[in-house]
């Protein structure tokens, strides 16, 4: 059984472990360079209460970083250890986000990707997210995506 919890101080290293492992495979296609979520702040992610553990059975199988904004909660990165991938995974851990913004009234699951990580785009688009805009800056294509939250 999955279940979720927020990170604590000593989960940090545990964190970056899976986030470089989950994303590694995207550096080649950014020409080499690492994908946001690879360079961040855990620990300051870990101290607000940001980070969400994914677990079974004892075994960290993901990690997100959700960000309450005023109308969404903001899903900056979510990383599933490659080992754990197509399991489903995804599934839940969007059905727990929407469970954590109806809890908090918020109307919205928002993220982004970088415009090179076509199969993320893809399956975000397959799970009911709409693309509503593109960044470019800091040398990264950056795609805004969306979708609504059921409220109770």
């Amino acid at each position: 059984m999955v279940t979720f919890r927020i990170a604590e101080a000593a989960d940090r290293d545990r964190i970056a472990e899976l986030v470089d492992a989950a994303y590694a495979p995207w550096v080649p296609v950014l020409g080499g360079r690492k994908p946001r979520p690879m360079l961040d702040d855990h620990a300051a992610r870990i101290a607000r209460g940001e980070n969400v553990l994914v677990e079974a059975d004892g075994r960290l199988l993901g990690v997100v970083a959700m960000v309450p904004e005023p109308e969404a909660l903001h899903l900056f990165s979510i990383a599933v250890h490659p080992d754990a991938q197509g399991q489903g995974l995804l599934h839940a851990i969007l059905e727990e986000a929407a469970r954590r913004a109806q809890e908090l009234g918020l109307g919205r699951l928002t993220l982004y990707t970088n415009a090179l990580m076509e199969k993320n785009r893809a399956i975000y688009q397959h799970l009911g997210f709409a693309e509503t805009g593109i960044e470019n800056g800091g040398g990264y294509t950056i795609v805004f995506m969306e979708r609504p939250v059921r409220q109770p």
